[in-house]
């Protein structure tokens, strides 16, 4: 891929479904929009899959690991080589994404797209795989110059979206993005300022526990990083100037997911960036996003807010790893569920409400 024009993009949903969904949605045995969101839910997945009786197969969770140049300002409480470590602890199953994965029946997939340190040997767990799609140990320092080159971004837009066909092959039609990456707070904190149009003081959070000192120095090192690069032109360029590896190919699974047809399950303020990112390439790229969560990072309502989405889940998570998007998919069964498997008022011989 070496040009915008490389990108595939998502078509427009298909609403052609549309009144004879609602109709059996409506027709179920219960009050009109009694089930509240769920019949929203439900809606949409009908509309995506083109069908009043939608099905989920295969959900998956994609977790892409890489590191952030940016690390070297000290914006982040953890060291670097934490994001070797965790890959480590994904592999032998051992991190909330494994439990989590494992709870609700996704499969789960370690992506390294460019972590900086080795990755220590261990066993890796059966229900965990592991693909490497590194573009380098991590990017460069994007307090000093761009994290990486436009021809990058758009390499890993291709990986990304890649790494998703992979899985649509398999029939998967749900899937969710986490991350791992220190200081990846950091590049989404500026992707969202200048993607938004929001003060760096509105989108920068403490991260992976800044204190109160800490908070400040990221603060003003991401001010002078964005005052560095004061014109990033497009959104590539832009995902170029602040993202991370993982970020950007995050960007190109969202833009496949919507292409190929399946409901994405939008994780934290990392996971939102890349979306954002995708967004402002493909606007249509939103109609097959369920947003999973309001993170508690700072600036993660906003961003939400920004792209018109209401989260399903306040659970104040912070985590990341595509943890939200995990616990989100119980709902979206749920949702699949009383469209399939509810009688109608007809069926059930039950009368409808008069008029």
């Amino acid at each position: 891929m070496s040009t915008l024009n490389d990108i595939p993009l998502p078509p427009a949903l298909d609403r052609s479904l549309e009144a004879e969904l609602r109709r059996v949605i409506d027709m179920k045995t219960k009050p009109r929009g009694s089930l509240g969101r769920l019949e929203a839910l439900a809606l949409q997945t009908g509309l995506i899959q083109r069908t009043t009786k939608p099905r989920i197969v295969r959900p998956a969770m994609i977790v892409f690991a890489a590191d952030h140049g940016i690390a070297a300002e000290g914006v982040s409480s953890y060291p670097q080589e934490v994001t070797a470590q965790m890959v480590a602890n994904f592999l032998a199953g051992g991190a909330a994404i494994n439990a989590l994965s494992r709870s609700v029946g996704m499969t789960l997939e370690i992506v390294d797209a460019g972590v900086a340190t080795p990755i220590p040997a261990v066993q890796a767990g059966p229900d965990v795989g592991y693909e490497r799609e590194s573009l380098g140990p991590g990017t460069r320092n994007f307090a000093r110059e761009p994290a990486m080159s436009r021809a990058t971004a758009l390499d890993a837009i291709a990986r990304g979206a890649a790494c998703v066909r992979r899985h649509a092959a398999l029939g998967t039609n749900v899937i969710g993005f986490g991350e791992m990456g220190i200081a990846n707070t950091s590049a989404a904190a500026c992707l969202m300022s200048r993607l938004c149009g929001v003060p760096i003081d509105d989108c920068v959070g403490r991260g992976t526990g800044l204190d109160d000192r800490g908070l400040a120095h990221k603060r003003e090192v991401l001010g002078r990083a964005l005052a560095l690069h004061a014109d990033t032109g497009d959104a590539v360029d832009t995902l170029a100037t602040f993202g991370g590896f993982e970020i950007a190919m995050m960007t190109g699974a969202c833009l496949e997911g919507a292409r190929a047809g399946m409901t994405i399950l939008v994780d934290g303020f990392i996971a939102t960036s890349a979306l954002l990112v995708a967004a402002t390439l493909a606007p249509e790229v939103l109609d097959y996003c369920v947003f999973a969560h309001a993170s508690d990072e700072t600036g993660h309502r906003r961003m939400l807010a920004h792209l018109g989405a209401a989260p399903l889940l306040q659970l104040d998570l912070r985590l990341g790893e595509g943890t939200g998007a995990a616990l989100a998919l119980p709902v979206l069964r749920a949702a699949v569920a009383f469209l399939d498997e509810m009688a109608s008022f007809e069926s059930a011989g039950v009368s409808d409400q008069a008029g």
